[in-house]
C-alpha cells in the first residue's frame, strides 16, 4: 500500500510555494528527515524534509510547479511508508530499541536528546521576535552547578531592537555554559546544558530535538536566510535585453538563485543582484552575501553600480587611515541597538528621496492651557507635554491626509494605506535611540496618550521594551527641544513615509499688524518620502498641525 507525502505547514500565513528542485525520483529510497524538495515561498527558500520513509513510487510535482500546503508531492511504498509522519518525544521513548527490519538504517529516526522525564537538556536561544536572528550576550546570569527553576532568567541579551532576559524553559542543574559575556549568539544556538531537569506534562519541551518546528524554523536553525518582508518574486525571472549606448543590445540577465527577501534587500541597497557572488549551494545568494558585497562596494574593494550604494561609495571609497599614528585610539564593537540603528538609517536614507520642510508655530496659548490642565493629566498617571499634545494632533492630521499613513511597496508597484494610526516616539537611551509605538492614537484622549508615553519612555530607558511595543509604527515624532536647536532634518523611519522633528521653543518678537509682541514659537521640521508625498501636500499637513496647535479649539471642531 502506497503512502502519500504532502507539503507540510511552511509557517504563519504561508499557503504555497514554487518548486525550485525536486530532490528525489521514482525508485529512490528516502529516509525520515531526508530533504526531498527545494521550495521557494513568499518568505524564504526552504528544503522540505520527508516525514515518511520508504521507496518512492510516484513523484507528482516537477521543477517550476507552484504547490499548496497539503498537496501530495510523492508516494512511497514499503513498510517504512507506514511510519508516523511526526514522532513525539513520548512516542519515541516508548518505541522498541530495534529499528524495523525492512527500511534502510538511515530511515530510523534518532531518539530525542531530552527525554521528558529528566536527563540532559540543551537550552537554546529562543525566538526573539520577527526578523531577529540573534544578539549580544550582555551577562550570563548562571554558572555551572547552579540550580535553576523554570522561567528563571539565565541570560541577558541585547538584540538589534531591545535588551531581553532569556528565561530557562525547564528546571534543573547547570552542567555546562557554552557562552560568555560579550559573545554573539544566534536563535537556536545552545547556550547551556541542564542536568537532571524535569519537564512537566503541560510545559513545552525545551530542546530543539523535542520541539517539532515548522519548515522555516528548521531552515533558520541551519543558518539559511529568512525573509523579513513578504512578496513573491520568482527565481526564474530573466531580465529583458538592455539597449546599450552604442546602439547594440546587451545579453539578457542570467537567472540568479536568490530568495525574494534577498532580492528586496539588494534593491533597497541599490545593488544589482546579478553582481553579488553567492556562497550557498549552487551559488545561491543569501542576505549575508548581499551585505558583504555592499560593504565591499562602499569601501571600494569592488566596483559599485550606478545605484544608491554605488553613489554612496563615492564618499567612502578610500580605506580609513591609521589613526593610531596621530595618537592613542580605542576601538569598540558596534553592537546591538547602535549597529541596527546605523544599518536602518543608511537603508532609509538610500531608499527614500527625503525632503524636509520647516515651520514655526505660535504655542503661546497652548502653553497656557498646558499649565492650566497639567495637574489633571498628572492625576491620570502622565505628564501633559507638547509632545503628547502634538501626538494627538498628528493622529488627526493622518486621518485627514491618508498619504502620510502609508508605505510604498516598489516590488508590487503599490501604495499600502493603513486603517490604523500608530505613532512612534523616539526615546534617547544609554543603549541608543529606541522608538516605542503608541497604538490607535486617534481613538485616545490626550490624557491617555500622555500616560502611555511616560510608561513607554520609562521602559525604553530601563531596557524593558518588548518587540511588540516597538513594531507597527505609521509615523514617528522626535523631540530635541529638551536639548536645544532650532531646526534639523530627521531621517524617515522606513517603511514609514514621514517623521516630525521638534526643536526648542523660544520667545520671539512677532509682528501683529500694529506692533511687535513676545510669542512662544515652536520650530517644527517635517521630513517625508517624496515618492508618495508632494511638497504642497506636505505643507498643507504641516499647516494643519500648526493651526491646531495655535488654536487648540480647532481640534474639538
Amino acid at each position: 500500500m502506497a503512502n502519500e507525502f504532502t507539503l507540510p505547514s511552511l509557517g504563519d500565513n504561508v499557503k504555497a510555494g514554487d518548486v525550485l528542485r525536486v530532490l528525489v525520483k521514482a525508485g529512490d529510497v528516502v529516509a525520515v528527515d531526508q530533504a526531498v524538495l527545494e521550495l521557494e515561498t513568499d518568505k524564504a527558500t526552504v528544503e522540505v524534509p520527508s516525514s515518511i520513509a520508504g521507496t518512492v513510487a510516484e513523484v507528482r510535482v516537477k521543477d517550476g510547479d507552484r504547490i499548496n500546503v497539503g498537496q501530495v508531492v510523492f508516494t512511497v511504498t514499503g513498510e517504512g511508508a507506514a511510519a508516523a509522519p511526526v514522532a513525539t518525544a513520548a512516542a519515541a521513548a516508548q518505541a522498541p530499541a530495534e529499528p524495523p527490519p525492512t527500511p534502510p538504517p538511515a530511515a530510523a529516526a534518532p531518539a530525542p536528546s531530552a527525554p521528558t522525564g529528566g536527563g540532559r537538556i540543551e537550552v537554546t536561544v529562543p525566538s526573539l521576535g520577527e526578523n531577529v536572528k540573534g544578539g549580544d550576550v550582555l551577562k550570563v546570569l548562571v554558572k555551572v552547578g547552579d540550580a535553576v527553576s523554570q522561567d528563571q532568567g539565565i541570560l541577558e541579551l541585547e538584540t538589534d531592537k531591545a535588551t531581553v532576559e532569556v528565561p530557562s524553559p525547564s528546571a534543573g542543574t547547570v552542567k555546562e555554559v557554552s557562552v560568555k559575556d560579550g559573545d554573539k549568539v544566534a536563535v537556536g544556538q545552545v547556550v547551556l546544558v541542564l542536568d537532571g531537569a524535569v519537564q512537566t506534562a503541560s510545559a513545552p519541551p525545551a530542546t530543539v530535538a523535542a520541539v517539532q518546528p515548522t519548515v522555516p524554523e528548521l531552515r533558520a536553525e541551519r543558518g539559511l536566510p529568512m525573509a523579513p518582508v513578504p512578496g513573491h518574486v520568482s527565481v526564474a525571472t530573466r531580465g529583458p535585453a538592455v539597449p546599450l549606448p552604442s546602439g547594440g543590445v546587451a545579453p539578457p540577465r542570467p537567472n540568479v538563485p536568490a530568495a525574494p527577501s534577498v532580492r528586496r534587500l539588494a534593491r533597497e541597497l541599490g545593488l544589482d543582484i546579478a553582481d553579488v557572488p553567492g556562497t550557498g549551494k549552487g551559488g545561491r545568494i543569501s542576505e549575508d552575501d548581499v551585505r558583504a558585497h555592499a560593504k565591499n562596494v562602499i569601501t571600494g574593494q569592488v566596483a559599485g553600480p550606478a545605484g544608491l550604494v554605488g553613489r554612496a561609495a563615492g564618499f567612502a571609497s578610500e580605506p580609513l587611515p591609521d589613526f593610531s599614528q596621530f595618537g592613542a585610539i580605542e576601538r569598540k564593537p558596534m553592537r546591538g541597538i547602535r549597529r541596527k540603528t546605523a544599518e536602518h538609517m543608511v537603508a532609509s536614507w538610500h531608499t527614500i528621496p527625503h525632503v524636509t520642510q520647516c515651520e514655526k508655530v505660535d504655542i503661546t496659548a497652548l502653553e497656557q492651557l498646558r499649565k492650566q490642565f497639567g495637574k489633571r493629566v498628572e492625576a491620570g498617571g502622565g505628564k501633559l507635554t507638547v509632545t503628547s499634545i502634538i501626538t494627538k494632533v498628528i493622529a488627526v492630521a493622518m486621518r485627514k491626509f491618508p498619504q502620510f499613513n502609508s508605505s510604498v511597496d516598489l516590488a508590487k508597484e503599490e501604495v499600502v494605506y493603513k486603517s490604523y494610526v500608530n505613532v512612534g516616539i523616539a526615546v534617547d537611551t544609554e543603549r541608543g535611540l529606541l522608538v516605542p509605538v503608541l497604538r490607535d492614537v486617534d481613538t485616545k484622549s490626550i490624557t491617555q496618550i500622555s500616560s502611555e508615553i511616560a510608561q513607554l519612555a520609562e521602559k525604553a530607558r530601563a531596557g524593558k521594551l518588548s518587540m511588540d511595543e516597538m513594531s507597527g509604527g505609521c509615523f514617528t515624532i522626535t523631540n530635541l527641544g529638551g536639548i536645544g536647536g532650532t531646526h534639523f532634518t530627521p531621517i524617515v523611519n522606513h517603511p514609514e513615509v514621514a517623521i516630525m522633528g521638534m526643536s526648542r521653543s523660544a520667545m520671539e518678537p512677532v509682528w501683529n499688524g500694529e506692533s511687535f509682541e513676545p510669542r512662544l514659537m515652536l520650530p517644527l521640521s517635517l521630513s517625508y518620502d517624496h515618492r508618495i508625498i508632494d511638497g504642497a501636500d506636505a505643507m498643507r499637513f504641516l499647516r494643519f498641525v500648526a493651526e491646531a496647535l495655535e488654536q487648540p479649539f480647532l481640534l474639538a471642531l
